[in-house]
C-alpha cells in the first residue's frame, strides 16, 4: 500500500512523533496508516491518547439549550473567513434552533426541516452556496435531554454567542435549581473541552478501541521480557489506565487534577442537599476526524521522503 508526503505529515500530526520516525513506520506498514499510529505507540514514540484535535476543517459549531433539552451542531465550510460572515454564522444559529425541535439526531432529516423564513434547510444551505461563492456541509448534530434538571451548553473561545469551535452539553438530572446546576453544569463542560472525555463512563468505551490498547499494552509488555503472569498483569493495568483517563466520570478534574468528576458532581449533589446525575454530554470539536492538508509542510515532508 502506498502512501504520500500527506500522509507522514498527517501521521506527525496524530501522533507527535519526528518526521523521519513517522516514515519510517509508514514504510514498516506498507502504508497503513493506522498500523503505523499503534506502531509508534508501542515503541513510545507517541502519545498513548493523543487525538487528532487539531482544526483539519472550517466552520462553525453551535449550541442551543431549552430547558431539559438541548443539542449541537456542526456545519462546515471551506475556509475560516466565511466562519466569520454574518450570513453564515445565522445560518449556523438558525440550525441549531431547528434541531432543537427534532426527534432524532438525524441529518437527513434536519435538512428537510422547514427553516426560519421559508423553505427548508437543505434549500437555504443551496442558497448560502451560491451566495458565498464557497462549499457548506452540515455535517453532524447529537442532542442531550434529562427528564428534569438542566442542559447547560458551552462554547469554548465563542466567535459569536453559542457559536464557536469547540461546543459542549452537559445534561444534569437533578431537583436542584438553576442557581446549583449552572455553575456545576460550566465547571463540568470546561473540563470536557479540556479533557476531550471519549465516553461517559468505561462500560460506554468502543470495545474496538479497547481492544486495540490491549494489543499495543500487550506488545509492549512483550518486550519487556518479564513472565507471561506479569505480562498479562501489565496489559490488564495499561487497559484499566486507559478507560479511567478516557471515561468522563473517572477523570481527574482539570479544575484540581485530583477529585474524580464523580465525586466532583456527588459533592455538588451533597451541598444542595439533593441528588445530581450526570447523565449525558456531547463534545463536538470542528473538524476532528478530517484532514485537510497543508502545503508547505507536504513540500518539507516530500524532499524528506524523497531523500
Amino acid at each position: 500500500m502506498a502512501y504520500t508526503a500527506a500522509d507522514v505529515k498527517n501521521l506527525r500530526e496524530r501522533t507527535g512523533a519526528g518526521m523521519m520516525d513517522c516514515k519510517k513506520a509508514l514504510d514498516e506498514a506498507g502504508g497503513d496508516f493506522e498500523a503505523a499510529v499503534d506502531a509508534l505507540r508501542a515503541k513510545g514514540l507517541a502519545a498513548a491518547a493523543k487525538k487528532s484535535s487539531r482544526t483539519a476543517a472550517e466552520g462553525l459549531v453551535g449550541v442551543a439549550v431549552e430547558g431539559t433539552r438541548g443539542v449541537a451542531v456542526e456545519v462546515n465550510s471551506e475556509t475560516d473567513f466565511v466562519a466569520k460572515n454574518e450570513q453564515f454564522q445565522d445560518f449556523v444559529r438558525s440550525v441549531t434552533q431547528v434541531g432543537l425541535s427534532q426527534d432524532a439526531d438525524d441529518i437527513e432529516a434536519l435538512k428537510n426541516a422547514a427553516y426560519p423564513g421559508g423553505g427548508t434547510v437543505a434549500e437555504k444551505l443551496t442558497s448560502n452556496v451560491a451566495t458565498i461563492g464557497e462549499n457548506q456541509q452540515i455535517r453532524r448534530m447529537k442532542s442531550v435531554s434529562v427528564s428534569q434538571g438542566l442542559v447547560v451548553p458551552y462554547i469554548h473561545n465563542a466567535q459569536a454567542p453559542n457559536l464557536g469551535k469547540i461546543g459542549v452539553l452537559v445534561a444534569l438530572e437533578s431537583e436542584a435549581g438553576a442557581d446549583v446546576l449552572e455553575p456545576l453544569g460550566k465547571q463540568l463542560a470546561m473540563h470536557i473541552a479540556a479533557a476531550f472525555p471519549q465516553a461517559l463512563d468505561a462500560d460506554g468505551l468502543d470495545p474496538e478501541v479497547l481492544e486495540r490498547e490491549r494489543k499495543i499494552a500487550a506488545e509492549k509488555a512483550a518486550e519487556s521480557g518479564k513472565p507471561a503472569d506479569v505480562q498479562a498483569k501489565m496489559v490488564d493495568g495499561a487497559v484499566k489506565k486507559y478507560a479511567k483517563e478516557n471515561a468522563l466520570l473517572s477523570q481527574l478534574s482539570v479544575m484540581d487534577n485530583k477529585t474524580p468528576i464523580a465525586d466532583v458532581v456527588a459533592q455538588a449533589g451533597k451541598a444542595a442537599g439533593t441528588s445530581i446525575v450526570l447523565k449525558d454530554y456531547v463534545r463536538f470539536q470542528l473538524g476532528e476526524g478530517i484532514e485537510k492538508e497543508e502545503s508547505d509542510f507536504a513540500a518539507e515532508v516530500a524532499a524528506a521522503v524523497g531523500g
